[in-house]
């Protein structure tokens, strides 16, 4: 309301008339416009419908065509327009699994998402209205020996935030009550940090704990609606600090680390500043192939050791490597037949399951009646773990042919083996496999590190590496490597639970140059990173 008193010598005068005001005005426009779009069942019937359609009608004309002897390449309007058809509703079918994430990322989820057996008590509940009848003039003291001056704005303001605190003390209640599901809240709200504010109001009082050390200002809850972390209550500040300047193969280096940690980023400074000081350090990628092993499973040995002798079998590699970079779709047999051709003709479209996944390799073992197979596949800059999965299923689809007894207990086996210690990501490697050396002058470990070099290569061999042979470690052949992992991890937002195996490490330090200087290296066979880190931090700063 724009309105205001031209003369602020008057107190303000009670308004004439009141008006109720409901949550369906409240969230009104929200709700009209998220019914534009059709439903999901409705586009895809009319696409399915369309697909079918302009096939038939193609398969026609091509028919007539050959009986008539006239050139296939010759087309009418009507035929161009039919191979438009064909194309876009063939390329929308293609996505059709993807649709809802599609419309998740697009369009706001719709009001009708709250469908449920309790529905209209929910309803009921969330669209109770204000009724209070004295207008909101007379709860204010008028004289005006006592009343402050105010605007007619400010009235209405004030009504306004009464009405939605009023709004959301129902809607606590009714998630503490079990009768609306916490989860819908942003579909159903359309303001995702408001829903956010109510969940937390609602958990702390179902829990009897306070959350006001939870910040919640601050943070955009839009950013990260059906792409992460579900019901949100908040938001943890983890500061992020920056070591170096790394000099790594003739480049510097800022380092991003997020850590709650005292004195992590200062020693990791410390040891960037030896390296610089001393001519930077050198690195080599010896092998780049995410993995991915399904469980499979026969009714005897014999037939699960038949199968890993097939894909073992380098004469076959090749066609398994067709197969998991692209899948084959046939255009329907039983449509060809129906139109009784003099000629049997089969489409064939050939598609890749991903631009950048390549097939490296498959390793396989046997536990009985079981066989785990362990897919390599390169992955460009991508960590790779889905495109990974997509290429193991159209493997595993075309394995069914030949293979028609094996059943599919689980796309992965553990055998990969992801976020888990595994002496086979140790010994095999997966994700990035590096090693990284440095010769640190003698002066440098004197005056820098206030040590020598004697004591760090003596250090290192009782600590790093007898120490952890006494514990059985397993790839842990080093100080505190998963202290920078997992901090560099956090800052640029990869997998942080992917440290485990990333940070698998052995550190090794010998006297060089008559032991005046020291030579030290560390190997790292399983980092699972995305190599593009500069877009992913420019993403993460920006939110």
């Amino acid at each position: 309301m724009e309105a205001r008193w031209r003369s602020s010598a008057k107190p303000v005068q009670a308004p004439k008339t009141t008006k109720t005001v409901s949550f369906e005005e409240v969230s009104g426009k929200a709700s009209s416009s998220e019914a534009l779009p059709l439903s999901l069942h409705l586009t895809n019937a009319v696409f399915f419908s369309l697909f079918f359609s302009v096939v038939y009608f193609l398969l026609s004309r091509w028919r007539e065509k050959i009986r008539t002897s006239t050139p296939l390449h010759l087309v009418n309007l009507s035929e161009i327009v039919a191979i438009f058809a064909f194309i876009a509703s063939f390329v929308y079918l293609l996505g059709f699994f993807g649709i809802d994430l599609v419309q998740s990322l697009i369009l706001r989820p719709s009001t009708d998402l709250w469908n449920s057996e309790d529905e209209e008590e929910n309803e009921a509940l969330l669209r109770k209205e204000d009724a209070r009848k004295i207008p909101c003039g007379q709860a204010l003291d008028c004289s005006v020996t006592s009343a402050p001056i105010i605007s007619a704005q400010k009235v209405v303001d004030e009504k306004l935030v009464k009405l939605t605190t009023e709004e959301d003390e129902e809607i606590i209640k009714a998630i503490v009550a079990g009768t609306t599901p916490s989860y819908s809240l942003e579909s159903k709200l359309g303001d995702c940090k408001r829903a956010a504010s109510i969940r937390r109001e609602a958990l702390g009082r179902i829990t009897g704990k306070s959350l006001s050390g939870l910040p919640l200002d601050g943070f955009d809850y839009e950013s990260i609606l059906g792409q992460c972390c579900e019901m949100p209550i908040g938001y943890v500040q983890i500061p992020v600090g920056i070591a170096g300047p790394l000099l790594l193969n003739g480049k510097e280096y800022s380092v991003p680390m997020a850590t709650t940690e005292g004195c992590l980023v200062a020693s990791t400074s410390r040891g960037c500043k030896a390296i610089h000081l001393s001519g930077g350090a050198s690195s080599v990628l010896l092998k780049d192939g995410m993995t991915r092993a399904p469980v499979v499973r026969f009714g005897t040995a014999k037939r699960a050791a038949d199968l890993k002798f097939y894909l073992e079998d380098p004469e076959n590699f090749e066609t398994l490597a067709v197969v998991f970079n692209r899948f084959v779709l046939y255009i329907f047999h039983f449509l060809v037949d129906a139109f009784k051709f003099e000629l049997m003709w089969v489409l064939v479209f050939c598609f890749r399951s991903s631009r950048f996944a390549r097939l490296q390799g498959i390793k396989c073992v046997i536990a009985g009646k079981n066989l785990y197979l362990r897919f390599t596949c390169s992955t460009g800059d991508a960590m790779g773990m889905n495109m990974v999965s997509k290429g193991v299923q159209n493997v595993l689809d075309f394995l069914q042919t030949d293979f028609p007894d094996m059943d599919v207990i689980g796309i992965s086996g553990n055998f990969c083996s992801d976020k888990k210690p595994a002496a086979v990501n140790w010994i095999e490697g997966r994700g990035k496999s590096v090693v990284c050396e440095a010769i640190i002058k003698g002066d440098v470990v004197r005056k820098v590190l206030k040590t020598s070099v004697e004591s760090l290569v003596e250090l290192n061999m009782l600590k790093n590496l007898t120490g952890s042979a006494m514990a059985g470690a397993l790839g842990g052949f080093n100080a505190h490597a998963s202290n920078i992992v997992s901090a560099v991890y956090i800052a640029t937002g990869q997998d942080p639970a992917q440290n485990i195996e990333s940070s698998h490490c052995i550190t090794m330090m010998e006297a060089v140059n008559e032991g005046n200087d020291l030579h030290i290296s560390v190997t790292m066979p399983s980092i699972e990173v995305i190599d593009s880190v500069n877009v992913r931090l420019s993403n993460y700063i920006s939110k």
